[in-house]
C-alpha cells in the first residue's frame, strides 16, 4: 500500500488522470471514502485520461453510467445497493469481466462480487486536503502504484 497526500482538488485530479493513462481493458478501480471525499473527482479524472469527452457524474440513482472513450468506462455507484441481486439484474459480470475499465464508487458495499484483480483507493479528508491510500491486488496494479509515487 502507498499513501499519497493531495492538498487541493486539482492535485487529486492530476493523480487520477495519471492513473487513468496507465489503466487497461478489464481493470477494476474500487473507490471508498466518506461522502464528499473526492471519489467522483477521481472517477472524472480517470475517465478523462481514458478519452471520455462527456461530463462524468456520479450514477447514484442509476447505479451505472457507461462512457465511450479510447477504452469504454463503466462507472458504478454502489451507495444505494442493498442486495447484490440488484447488480445481477444489471448484468454486472459483463462489465467487470468485459472490455472496459470499471470504476466503482462505494466499492466496499459490493466487495464480494468485485473481481480479485483490482485496485483499491481509499480517499479520506485531511483538513482542506485529501489522503489517498492505494492498494493493488496484482503485479499490474502494483506497478501502477509505483508510478504514482513519482508524481
Amino acid at each position: 500500500m502507498i499513501r499519497l497526500t493531495s492538498e487541493q482538488e486539482k492535485t487529486t485530479y492530476k493523480i487520477g488522470f495519471k492513473l487513468g493513462t496507465m489503466l487497461q481493458r478489464g481493470d477494476v478501480v474500487c473507490l471508498t471514502g466518506d461522502l464528499g471525499a473526492g471519489k467522483t473527482t477521481m472517477a472524472k479524472a480517470i475517465s478523462e485520461a481514458l478519452g471520455v469527452k462527456e461530463d462524468v457524474t456520479s450514477p447514484t440513482f442509476s447505479i451505472i453510467h457507461e462512457y465511450l472513450g479510447r477504452i469504454p468506462v463503466y462507472h458504478f455507484d454502489a451507495y444505494r445497493i442493498r442486495k447484490i441481486e440488484e447488480l445481477e439484474d444489471l448484468g454486472f459480470e459483463e462489465y467487470f469481466y468485459g472490455e472496459g475499465v470499471c470504476i466503482v464508487e462505494w466499492a466496499s458495499v459490493i466487495e464480494e462480487i468485485i473481481p480479485e484483480k483490482r485496485l483499491w483507493i481509499h480517499i479520506s479528508s485531511a483538513g482542506e486536503g485529501r489522503i489517498l491510500d492505494f492498494e493493488g491486488t496484482s503485479s499490474h496494479f502494483i506497478e501502477i502504484i509505483e508510478e504514482l509515487k513519482l508524481i
